[in-house]
């Protein structure tokens, strides 16, 4: 995320002196609740995997979770940068490509064989 957009979000919440309420526990179940809204638009779909009707809805509780992110972040003092890179880092320890390619099982579920990819 660009910096510019992270300063709009908390610009958006100092002009407002919202930050006072912004502690982690209470970020946290924010995060968790705005996730339940976007699970929520595909509660009762007909094709659970279809999400062009949905775009709109997903678009918003999606930035919804982004921006209770951010916050967080700001409230433990945590770069968005450095915080997202370390764990790409872990997870190619954890998901080799050799064998994690194609394969939808958890790292500790990976076979110890080598799967082909291009």
């Amino acid at each position: 995320m660009r910096q510019d957009t992270i300063n709009k979000i908390l610009e958006f919440r100092d002009q407002r002196n919202w930050k006072q309420f912004h502690n982690p526990k209470d970020l946290a179940i924010s995060i968790s609740l705005e996730a339940a809204e976007l699970l929520e638009v595909f509660q009762w779909s007909a094709d659970d995997l279809a999400c062009e009707n949905k775009k709109p809805q997903i678009r918003e509780e999606l930035a919804d979770i982004l921006n209770y992110c951010v916050l967080m972040a700001d409230a433990c003092g945590l770069d968005l940068d450095e915080i997202v890179l370390d764990k790409i880092e872990k997870n190619n320890e954890k998901y080799p490509v050799e064998k994690a390619y194609g394969s939808k099982e958890k790292y500790t579920e990976l076979k110890n064989k080598n799967r082909r990819f291009p």
